[in-house]
């Protein structure tokens, strides 16, 4: 616990007949914000407790728009045109809202969104400028924002930084991975606030495109006070639009935290024009895990569509030729070349390598697969030209998006694939050159609507193009939303990867259905992925929205195909069923291959059965680091389905089934590990069976390490 002087106190009591309170609809939250000496200040309480201490407000800026390069060193004299001290409150303004409101693809068929609202107008008498800052509370947390009014003496600024803090009064316990403005793809560590800087130099391993901030953490960030009276907190962002993405820098002494915005080549943080706002900051605060997973504030900070038509966004279920190029057992590339020229290589004359997957006769076989099993959707990558040079060479020209290889007869396939009711799912990998992929979209998304394709993954693996811009500064946060509109012209959904997190976007954008920004499967044929990854990502990547985590990986062990490979998916096969439903996912993917699907169909039935859109959802248990059990109600069924995994540590868990309607019978198909089972010696030993079961039923299951269950409920 923190030590104040008594001055310190003081000095607090006499500022504080100046404040603000805000009350959530509920009463049991209290935020309250007041200016001492010129500096915005607020904090928040939990049934009357702390839980942010006063915390800064406030923005840096360049002393004038125009900003020369990264070196420019801020002088005490630049100060001045700051928008952080200097305030007087020039007006107050308060609102409320209480409406539901439906999510074109969700976890629930309605959300609610409740709060009371308060804008404090700040004067700086210096600058004669004018700016609101916003505080929304909920019944579970606080969201704040800036807003810049348009006025004659701030049209145009540049953002050096954004200093909003949020300081906590505790050391609380962690989960958090190393900031960077280039991938999310790191390992979830756990440790106290203070403890981050001690851990942060063994927090990341090597990716294809990373600037990392020293000492600094990603958000969602997921947190909890632990005693007698637990408190979990979630500090995050909403409605990244038209600015950078945020981080947090640690300060291990006061448990406080600083957002750091990612910035451009020149080391500017943002351009703005008047009218704007920032995004959304969120702090999501219950004394239950369960409720801060529950959560979906970071939805409603976001606006409704302006879409006029969303009747083309629909869940998907979809397979791929993906699995066998992730291991090493198939490449993406055609030829064997290592120089290629966009429009002038002649593809027919190159030799071929033998080993490109995404060919005729192969596509063939998984677009039978999928379709005898009930599958919607096939994505099929490495499918056009480029693929022999795509990485590591700064290429803004690296693919065009709409030539098939020589072996990939886009016209048969996509005709094959609707006779079996298929939907081929487009991949158009960018390489990070954004520019390029911005000049090919509507072409690109032409060929798509004249073969029938309505998805489209899109990759951003490596350094961005423009040169020098990153993965989540301002101008590549922008180009993600313009691929978005433009796909929506067409009538696309877009599932992105290595793209920004979200933080409630869809909302607004609901055809982005699906991102990955974040350690996903493939992972585990990389360096791995450990044991409570799973029971952690759902409470830091999840809380804005849904990922293509590509779950449902059979043949855990590589050696299967590489005799003596020390590589496996760190999972029983049973926790592989929970994933679709402990993770919400409305582009589902089955991602092994058909041949090992094939050996277990009895438990691929779950992934067929299962649903990627939800009428409702129930946490049951949840704690971060250990576990999650979740219990889903399919779209316009009476269908429920529940997962349940653990960590590294074997587990017992008692569903209690009192969510089920009243005096109706349910049969549950159950999918528990086996007695033997074991993620690491026997990772494919499990049972499954059939009972009868009411509202009024609880079965106790048994988890192995790094195991789980599922049960696919229908009404009698």
């Amino acid at each position: 616990m923190k030590k104040y002087t008594i001055g310190a106190l003081l000095f607090s009591m006499l500022v504080n007949f100046n404040a603000q309170s805000l009350q959530s609809p509920d009463g049991k939250f209290e935020m309250n914000f007041q200016l001492k000496q010129g500096i915005p200040y607020y904090n928040l309480k939990y049934n009357g407790n702390i839980v942010v201490e006063d915390s800064k407000l406030g923005l840096r800026l360049f002393k004038d728009t125009s900003v020369k390069f990264a070196s420019e060193i801020a002088k005490p004299e630049d100060a001045k045109f700051d928008l952080n001290n200097g305030f007087t409150k020039a007006d107050e303004k308060r609102d409320s809202k209480n409406e539901i409101w439906q999510p074109v693809l969700g976890e629930k068929k309605n959300y609610i969104n409740q709060y009371n609202e308060l804008s404090v107008t700040l004067h700086q008498d210096t600058t004669d400028r004018n700016i609101v800052v916003k505080f929304r509370l909920f019944n579970d947390g606080l969201g704040f924002r800036y807003e810049f009014p348009q006025q004659k003496n701030l049209n145009y600024f540049v953002i050096r930084e954004e200093d909003s803090e949020i300081d906590f009064p505790t050391d609380m316990k962690a989960w958090w991975i190393v900031a960077d403005y280039d991938s999310q793809e790191y390992q979830p560590q756990t440790t106290k606030i203070s403890e981050i800087p001690g851990r942060w130099d063994q927090a990341f391993d090597k990716h294809s495109s990373q600037t990392l901030i020293k000492n600094a953490v990603q958000s969602p960030l997921m947190l909890k006070k632990e005693g007698k009276d637990p408190l979990y907190v979630n500090v995050g962002e909403a409605a990244v639009l038209n600015y950078p993405a945020s981080h947090l820098e640690v300060d291990p002494v006061n448990f406080k935290f600083k957002t750091h915005l990612t910035p451009d080549r020149q080391g500017a943080k943002g351009y703005i024009q008047t009218s704007s706002v920032s995004p959304w900051r969120t702090i999501i605060v219950s004394p239950k895990a369960e409720e801060v997973l529950a959560s979906k504030m970071m939805f409603n900070l976001n606006e409704p569509t302006k879409y006029t038509d969303t009747s083309y966004i629909h869940p998907t279920k979809y397979m791929g030729v993906w699995w066998e190029m992730i291991i090493g057992k198939s490449q993406w590339a055609y030829s064997t070349a290592n120089n290629i020229h966009i429009g002038e290589t002649d593809f027919s004359k190159l030799t071929p390598n033998g080993k490109h997957a995404a060919n005729n006769t192969k596509v063939k076989e998984y677009i039978d697969f999928a379709a005898a099993n009930g599958f919607g959707g096939l994505l099929i990558e490495g499918w056009n030209i480029g693929w022999e040079d795509w990485i590591g060479h700064n290429k803004e020209f690296v693919f065009d998006f709409i030539t098939p290889y020589p072996d990939f007869d886009i016209k048969m396939l996509n005709e094959y694939a609707h006779s079996k009711g298929i939907k081929l799912v487009m991949h158009h990998e960018t390489s990070a050159s954004a520019t390029n992929y911005e000049r090919w979209a509507d072409k690109a998304f032409k060929l798509m609507n004249d073969y029938g394709y309505d998805a489209v993954k899109t990759g951003y693996v490596g350094d961005m193009v423009p040169r020098g811009e990153h993965h989540y500064s301002q101008w590549t946060i922008n180009h993600y939303y313009r691929i978005a509109e433009k796909a929506n012209e067409y009538k696309i959904m877009v599932n992105s990867h290595e793209s920004v997190r979200p933080g409630g976007e869809s909302r607004t954008y609901p055809n982005w259905i699906s991102a990955e920004a974040a350690r996903g499967t493939e992972h585990e044929a990389f360096q791995g992925n450990n044991p409570d990854h799973q029971t952690i990502l759902p409470f830091t990547r999840w809380m804005g929205g849904s990922m293509d985590y590509t779950p449902g990986i059979f043949q855990t062990k590589l050696d299967y195909y590489f005799p003596g490979d020390k590589r496996f998916v760190k999972t029983t096969l049973v926790k592989q069923l929970a994933l679709y439903v402990v993770m919400y996912m409305p582009l589902q993917m089955a991602a092994d291959l058909p041949e090992n699907y094939q050996k277990h169909m009895d438990a691929f039935q779950f992934i067929k059965d299962v649903a990627a859109d939800w009428d409702d959802t129930k946490i049951l248990s949840a704690e971060p680091g250990d576990y999650i059990i979740t219990a889903r109600k399919a779209k316009g069924t009476e269908n429920w389905f529940v997962g349940g995994i653990t960590d590294e540590n074997k587990r017992e868990y008692t569903v209690d089934f009192s969510f089920l309607d009243k005096g109706k019978k349910y049969e549950a198909t159950i999918y528990e590990d086996g007695k033997d089972a074991d993620y690491i010696n026997n990772p494919q030993s499990y049972n499954i069976y059939k009972k009868q079961i009411t509202g009024k039923s609880k079965i106790n299951f048994k988890m192995a390490r790094s195991g789980g269950f599922a049960i696919s409920i229908k009404p009698l």
